[in-house]
C-alpha cells in the first residue's frame, strides 16, 4: 500500500495563526472537498486542490458538516445555528439550537438532517418548518446514520452509544464505559447481512457492534484517542485519525495495515473521496490534504497455482485449471507472497510464515504451517523453494532456512529486477536472476557461485526459461522480448512491445508475450496466434495463459489450429501430435488422424484415432495393418477405404471402381443417400436401377424418412406399399394426391385410403374417393356418421331404395338435439313405434317436469294416437291377432291429455302474474278437472290444492257461495303451503257469512232431459236424473246443447249416413201447419224414451234419422278404433258447435273460430286448419 499526497493546503489566519481544522467532507458526487477553518468553510476543487469559495455565515467556529443528498450541504458551529447550504453553495435556510452544534449528519434515503448538540437532537425535514427537539441525558460528541436510512446512533460523552429509530425513539443502548464515545461509523460494504456499528472511544479502543447491541469480536486497542473514523472506499477498509497525528488503515475486522499520512497536529476529521481512492484529512495544525491510496498486487505463481492477497490480511490460493479456492486468514498485514510447489511463503508485519499441501496431488487445496520466522524481515522480493527462503533487497540475494538461519548471501554488481525458480532437485533448485545492468545469471540454493547465462545491453524486466532449458526469454527496459540460445548465446529471434514473456511448460518450443493489450502465441519462429489481452502474461500451461490484469486472474484458451495446419503442411506429424496435445478440439484430432492416415503414418493416426474415440476408423487401421501384414499391396482400396471415412465420398468411388470393387462404391452411395450417384454408377456397370430404389426406399422406411420412402416406392410402382406408409403416418395430402394417380378400377388400393382417411378424420377426402369409386352404400353411411344430412338425403332421393336407412339415424340425431318433434316424425317414417313413443314419452314427462302443462297435453296426446296406430301396424306385419289392447293404453293417455290440456289454465292462473281466462272459463275447468280426479290419484303435476283454491277464489267472485265453502272445507283437510295458510283460514272463515247458496246461472243444464243440475257433482260430470255426461267445449269448458243419440240397432252404418244427409220434402207434414215449434224441440218430443237404461244412447228409427238437420248431427269417432261412431244432435241452433276433425273435441263456434285466427291450428291437438 502506498499513499501518495495529491495536494495540500494550510490555513492561517491574518496574523499568520493556524487555524485548527474540525470537519471535512466531500459532496455527494466527489467534485468537491468542504472544510472547517474558524468560522469560514472553504470549498476546494477536490481533484486540484483550488480554493473555490470561502463562505462565511457563522458567528464562531464551525464545528461540524455534512454532505447533502443534491451535493449540497449542512454546517453547525459554536454560534448555535445550524445552516444548509444548495449545490451553489448559497444558504437557504438556518435554525438554532441553544447550545454549540457538535454534530451534523443526513439520512442517506429521506433526506432528514440530524443535528445535535451538547443537551438535544433536532430533526429537520425540508418539507416542515418546525424542527422537533429531543432532550438527551449526556453530551452528544457524534452521530451517524444507518445506510437503509432506518436507524441513527449517537455517540455521548457520558461513554454510551444510543441507537434510535429514524423518528427518535430510542431502540438500544450501548454503555461503554466513562470514556467520551468520540466518533461511530455505519459500515457501508454492501454485501452485509446487518447494519454495523464501528465505535472508538477515548479508552483508546476501536469496536464493532450489531443494530441489536451485540458485540462483534473483541475490543482492538489503538494507543490513542480516536477523534474520526470512517470508512474507505465501498466499506472494505476503515479509516482511524486522532492524537497520534496519522490516518491509519485498518481492515473491517479492525486489523491495522498502516499509516496513509502524519501530520504536526491531532487529525480532527480523515474522509474518503466517493467511488475513488482518495482520502482527504483535516488536522489541528491547520493544513488540509489530499491522498491517493494506491494498493500493489501481492501475488505468486507457480504452474497453475496462484496466490494472491484479498482484504490486505487474506491469502487466496486458486487452482488455475479447476478454478478451486481455498483461502487462509493471516489476521495481519500481508506483505509478501512467494508459492513454490507444495510450499507457500508469507511475509507479515512481523514474521515469516510458511505453509505446506496435505498432500501434493491436483487439485488438493489444503494447506497447513509448516514453519514460523519470528523476524520482522524487509526485502524487495520474497522467493521459496522446497526448503529456503530467498529475500532480495537491491544487488542482495539472501538465503534462509525454514528455521531463519541465514545460509547464503550472493551480493551482485546490479539491482536485481526480476527472479524466478526454474526448479530442480529438492534442497538443490535452480534459480534465474535479471540484474538491471542486463546480467543474467543462474543460481543454485546449494551453491555459493552464480552462473552467467548471458550479458544484454538493457536492464531486465522479465525472464523465463523453456521446458529443456536450452532457451531464455527476457524482456528488457525498451519492451523488447529477446529469444537467447544458452549454448550459443545466439538471439534466436525478438519482438517489440512486450511487458512480459512466459515459456509452455509442457511444450520446449511454445513461447508467449503480451504487450499493447494483445498476446502473441510463437511455436518457434513462427507467430500462431494473436489476440486481445489486457493486462500481462504471468504463465503458460498446454494451451492455457495465465494473464492478470490489476487484480483479476484470468485463463485464455489458446487455439492451437493454426500450428497443427502448419506442421501438417510440412509433413511433421510427431510435432503436429504433440500440439495436439497440449489441448485442441476433436475436429483438429480429426484432420490429424486423416491426413496421417492418408500418408500411411499408421501409428500417429491410431493415437489420434483412439483420441476421439473413432471405433470405425481404428478398424480400417486396423485392417490396412493386417493387410500389410499379409503382404497385400492394394494401396487404391486402402487409400478409397480412407477416403470413404473421411467424406471424400468422390475420390473413394474412384478408387473403389479403379480398385475393380464397384460394388463397394455403390454401397457406400446407397448408405450415404445418394442416390443418383448410386443410379449413374450403376447403369455405368449395367447393374440394374430398380433394385437400387427398393433398397433406397427400403433404407428410407428404415430410418423412418416416410415422406421420401413413400415417394420411391411409387416411382417404383408399389402403390400399395406407399399408401400403408403414408396412411400410418397421417399424411394425407400426399395419400390424395395417390389417390389422383389410380386408377377407378384399383378399388382395393382407393378402398385403403378410404380406410386411412376416416381414420386421420379427413372426411372430404374419404368422400372424393368414395365417389371415384362408386360405392353409394358406404358414402352414404359416411354420410350419416358425419350428419352431413342434406348430402345423405340427396343420395336419398337419387336412390330411393337407401331412403329407409336414412330416418332411424335421423331420427337419433333429431333427439340428441332436442329436436323431439322432427324426432318422432321419422322414427315413425321408419318403422319404429317404439322410438317414436319412447321420444314422446321424454317429451310429455320432461314438459311436465318443466310446468309446461299444454305442451305436456299435446304429447300425450300424441302418444295416445301413436299407440293405437303402432298396434294397427304391429297388426299388419303379423296378418293375425295381437292379444295386446292397446285401447286401455290409448284411454290413459287420452285422458293425461285432456286433464294436462286443461290445468295448464289452472297452473297459468295461480303462478303468473295476470291471465286471460274469464273467470266462468277458470271455474269451468276447476270444475272439470276436479270431478276427473276427486276420487283419484292426481297425476304427476297436477295439484288438487291449486285446483281447490282457484275454485273456491273465482266462486267466491262469482257468487257461488255455496261451491267456494266447499272448496275451502276440502282445502283445509290438506296440507297448504305455507303462505296460503292464513288466507285460506280467513277465507273459511268469512264464508260462513255468506248464503249456502250458487247462482243458478252456474247449474248445469241437461240438454237431454232438461234437469236443472247442482253447481258440482263430485262423481262425474253427467247429469243426476238421466245420467247422460255433460259434453264440454274444450276452450272454456261450458257444457254444449248437445244431445248424444244412436241409430235404431237394424239400420246399417252406411245407410245411416245417406240418411242424415238427405233434406225431408216437407217439413210441415211432421209438425203440422202453421207451427214455429224449433224442429230440434220437436223431434226430441217424439223420441221414443222407452227403453232408456243407464248411458246408454236415445235410438232414432229411420224417419227421424231422415228428418234430422245435418248441420245439427254431429257424429264422433275415435282414430283406429273400433267401427262404432258417436252421433250428437246440436239442440239449441243459436249456440253453434264446431268439432275438430282430428282430436274430436267440441268447442264452441266463436271460440272455435278466434283460435284459428290467432293461431291457425286446433288448441288441443295443434291440427292446422
Amino acid at each position: 500500500m502506498k499513499a501518495l499526497q495529491t495536494w495540500t493546503d494550510r490555513v492561517q489566519d491574518v496574523n499568520g495563526v493556524s487555524q485548527p481544522i474540525y470537519d471535512v467532507i466531500f459532496t455527494t458526487d466527489g467534485s468537491k472537498l468542504i472544510a472547517t477553518a474558524g468560522s469560514e468553510i472553504l470549498i476546494y476543487n477536490a481533484s486540484e486542490g483550488d480554493l473555490i469559495k470561502a463562505l462565511k455565515a457563522h458567528k464562531d467556529s464551525v464545528i461540524c458538516l455534512a454532505p447533502l443528498l443534491g451535493d449540497g450541504f449542512a454546517s453547525g458551529g459554536a454560534d448555535k445555528q445550524v445552516i444548509i447550504w444548495s449545490n451553489t453553495f448559497q444558504g437557504t435556510l438556518k435554525y438554532s439550537h441553544g447550545d454549540t452544534i457538535q454534530s451534523i449528519s443526513q439520512n442517506p434515503v429521506t433526506g432528514v438532517v440530524l443535528s445535535c448538540t451538547g443537551s438535544d437532537f433536532g430533526l429537520w425535514t425540508p418539507d416542515v418548518k418546525a424542527v422537533p427537539k429531543t432532550k438527551v441525558p449526556s453530551r452528544i460528541v457524534c452521530s451517524a446514520w444507518s445506510p437503509d436510512g432506518q436507524q441513527f446512533a449517537l455517540g455521548l460523552y457520558n461513554g454510551h452509544v444510543s441507537i434510535r429509530l429514524s423518528t427518535g425513539e430510542e431502540q438500544v443502548r450501548i454503555e461503554r464505559g466513562v470514556s467520551p464515545i468520540w466518533s461511530i461509523a455505519w459500515s457501508t460494504a454492501p454485501d452485509l447481512d446487518s447494519n454495523i456499528l464501528a465505535v472508538a472511544d477515548w479508552s483508546q479502543k476501536l469496536s464493532f457492534f450489531e443494530l441489536s447491541g451485540r458485540q462483534l469480536g473483541k475490543d482492538r486497542n489503538l494507543g490513542f484517542d480516536p477523534c474520526s473514523i470512517s470508512y474507505f472506499n465501498s466499506g472494505e477498509y476503515l479509516l482511524v485519525g486522532g492524537s497520534n497525528k496519522q490516518v491509519n488503515l485498518w481492515t473491517t475486522d479492525g486489523i491495522q495495515i498502516g499509516p496513509i499520512c502524519k501530520k504536526e497536529g491531532w487529525i480532527w476529521a480523515c474522509k474518503s473521496r466517493p467511488n475513488l481512492p482518495f482520502v482527504a484529512v483535516g488536522s489541528a495544525d491547520g493544513t488540509i490534504s489530499v491522498f491517493q491510496i494506491q494498493f500493489n498486487t501481492v501475488h505468486g505463481l507457480y504452474d497453475d497455482r496462484y496466490a494472491f492477497r484479498q482484504n490486505m490480511t487474506d491469502i487466496v490460493i486458486q487452482h488455475l485449471t479447476s478454478n478451486q479456492r481455498a483461502r487462509i486468514k493471516c489476521r495481519d498485514y500481508v506483505k509478501k507472497i512467494a508459492i513454490y510447489k507444495e510450499s507457500l511463503a508469507v511475509q507479515l508485519s512481523e514474521k515469516v510464515v510458511v505453509y505446506e499441501l496435505f498432500h501434493d496431488e491436483q487439485g488438493d487445496m489444503h494447506y497447513r504451517i509448516k514453519e514460523k520466522v519470528m523476524k520482522a524481515l524487509e526485502c524487495n522480493l520474497l522467493v521459496v523453494t522446497s526448503n529456503h527462503i530467498l529475500l532480495c533487497n537491491d544487488s542482495t540475494l539472501q538465503l534462509l532456512s525454514f528455521t531463519g538461519e541465514n545460509e547464503h548471501q550472493w551480493t551482485f554488481e546490479s539491482m536485481i529486477r526480476y527472479i524466478k525458480v526454474a526448479g530442480g532437485p529438492k534442497g538443490k533448485e535452480g534459480l534465474l536472476v535479471g540484474l538491471k545492468d542486463g546480467n543474467v545469471f543462474k543460481i543454485f540454493v546449494d551453491n555459493p557461485f552464480p552462473v552467467p547465462l548471458i550479458k544484454h545491453n538493457l536492464a531486465i524486466r522479465c525472464l523465463d526459461i523453456n521446458l529443456t532449458r536450452k532457451k531464455l526469454a527476457i524482456v528488457d527496459e525498451q519492451s523488447t522480448c529477446l529469444v537467447f540460445d544458452l549454448q550459443t548465446k545466439e538471439i534466436l529471434f525478438q519482438e517489440p512491445n512486450a511487458n512480459s514473456v512466459a515459456w509452455n511448460s509442457e511444450l520446449e518450443d511454445s513461447i508467449c508475450f503480451s504487450g499493447n493489450n494483445l498476446l502473441n502465441v510463437r511455436i518457434n519462429k513462427l507467430v500462431v496466434h494473436q489476440q486481445q489481452m489486457q493486462g500481462f502474461v504471468v504463465g503458460f500451461k498446454g494451451s492455457k495463459v495465465f494473464s492478470l490484469n490489476v487484480y483479476q486472474m484470468a485463463i485464455l484458451n489458446i487455439p492451437q489450429t493454426f500450428a497443427i495446419d502448419s506442421y501438417l503442411d510440412s509433413g511433421d506429424y510427431k510435432s503436429a501430435h504433440r500440439i495436439a496435445c497440449l489441448g485442441v478440439p476433436e475436429s483438429d484430432w480429426r484432420r490429424l488422424a486423416i491426413s496421417a492416415m492418408e500418408q500411411f503414418v499408421l501409428d500417429i493416426a491410431k493415437r489420434a484415432f483412439v483420441r476421439i474415440k473413432d471405433f470405425k476408423f481404428l478398424e480400417v487401421i486396423r485392417v490396412i495393418e493386417r493387410m500389410k501384414k499379409d503382404g497385400r499391396k492394394e494401396t487404391d482400396l486402402f487409400l478409397a477405404e480412407v477416403y470413404a471415412f473421411s467424406e471424400n465420398f468422390v475420390e473413394a468411388a474412384k478408387l473403389f471402381k479403379k480398385s475393380g470393387n464397384i460394388q463397394k462404391a455403390i454401397e457406400m452411395y446407397t448408405e450415404l443417400n445418394l442416390w443418383e450417384n448410386a443410379t449413374q454408377l450403376a447403369e455405368e456397370t449395367h447393374e440394374d436401377t430398380q433394385d437400387i430404389l427398393k433398397r433406397k426406399a427400403q433404407m428410407q422406411e428404415d430410418r423412418k424418412d416416410i415422406l421420401a420412402a413413400a415417394a420411391t416406392y411409387e416411382q417404383v410402382g408399389n402403390f400399395k406399399q406407399a399408401i400403408e406408409l403414408l396412411g400410418s403416418g397421417g399424411y394425407t395430402e400426399k395419400l390424395m394426391e395417390i389417390v389422383k394417380k389410380l386408377k377407378t378400377s384399383d378399388s382395393e388400393n382407393l378402398s385403403r385410403c378410404v380406410t386411412f382417411f376416416r381414420k386421420e378424420n379427413n372426411l372430404p377426402y374419404a368422400i372424393e374417393t368414395m365417389k371415384k369409386i362408386g360405392d353409394i352404400s358406404s358414402l352414404l353411411y359416411l354420410y350419416i356418421e358425419i350428419q352431413q344430412w342434406d348430402d345423405a338425403f340427396k343420395i336419398g332421393e337419387s336412390n330411393p331404395e337407401f331412403s329407409e336407412q336414412i330416418y332411424l339415424p335421423y331420427g337419433n340425431w333429431l333427439a340428441l338435439n332436442d329436436r323431439f318433434d322432427e324426432a318422432q316424425l321419422y322414427y315413425t317414417k321408419a318403422g319404429r313405434s317404439d322410438e317414436a313413443i319412447r321420444v314422446l314419452k321424454i317429451l310429455a314427462e320432461n314438459s311436465i317436469v318443466q310446468q309446461k302443462y299444454k305442451d305436456g297435453g299435446y304429447y300425450y296426446w300424441c302418444l295416445s294416437k301413436e299407440t293405437l296406430n303402432s298396434h294397427t301396424k304391429r297388426m299388419a306385419i303379423s296378418q293375425k291377432d295381437v292379444k295386446e289392447n292397446p285401447f286401455k293404453k290409448w284411454k290413459v293417455y287420452h285422458e293425461l291429455a285432456e286433464l294436462y290440456y286443461a290445468y295448464n289454465q289452472i297452473h297459468s292462473y295461480i303462478e303468473d302474474p295476470f291471465t286471460f281466462a274469464l273467470p266462468e272459463t277458470l271455474l269451468n275447468t276447476a270444475k272439470y278437472i276436479l270431478v276427473n280426479i276427486y276420487n283419484k290419484q292426481s297425476p304427476p303435476g297436477i295439484s288438487k290444492i291449486k285446483v281447490l283454491y282457484c275454485m273456491a277464489k273465482i266462486s267466491f267472485s262469482l257468487g257461488c257461495f255455496k261451491l267456494c265453502r266447499f272448496a275451502y272445507e276440502k282445502l283445509m283437510t290438506m296440507k297448504l303451503p305455507a303462505e296460503w295458510q292464513d288466507t285460506v283460514d280467513l277465507a273459511t272463515m268469512a264464508i260462513r257469512a255468506k248464503p249456502f247458496t250458487d247462482k243458478e246461472e252456474f247449474s248445469p243444464t241437461c240438454y237431454q232431459c232438461s234437469t236443472l243440475n247442482q253447481t258440482f257433482n263430485t262423481k262425474e260430470a253427467a247429469c243426476t236424473n238421466c245420467l247422460e255426461p255433460f259434453v264440454p267445449s274444450f276452450y272454456s269448458f261450458e257444457n254444449l246443447p248437445l244431445v248424444r243419440f244412436a241409430p235404431a240397432p237394424d239400420i246399417p252404418t252406411n245407410e245411416v249416413n245417406s240418411l242424415i244427409l238427405q233434406t225431408p220434402a216437407k217439413k210441415k207434414q211432421l209438425y203440422g201447419p202453421g207451427s214455429n215449434e224449433d224442429i230440434v224441440s220437436a223431434l226430441t218430443a217424439t223420441l221414443d224414451r222407452s227403453g232408456i237404461d243407464g248411458l246408454k244412447a236415445v235410438q232414432f228409427d229411420r224417419n227421424q234419422l231422415l228428418n234430422l238437420d245435418h248441420r245439427m248431427v254431429f257424429v264422433r269417432q275415435w282414430p283406429n278404433a273400433s267401427n262404432s261412431k258417436e252421433y250428437y244432435l246440436l239442440k239449441n241452433p243459436e249456440t253453434p258447435v264446431a268439432l275438430c276433425d282430428s282430436c274430436q273435441h267440441f268447442f264452441l263456434e266463436d271460440e272455435w273460430q278466434y283460435q284459428l285466427l290467432i293461431e291457425g291450428k286446433c288448441p288441443f291437438c295443434r291440427t292446422k286448419y
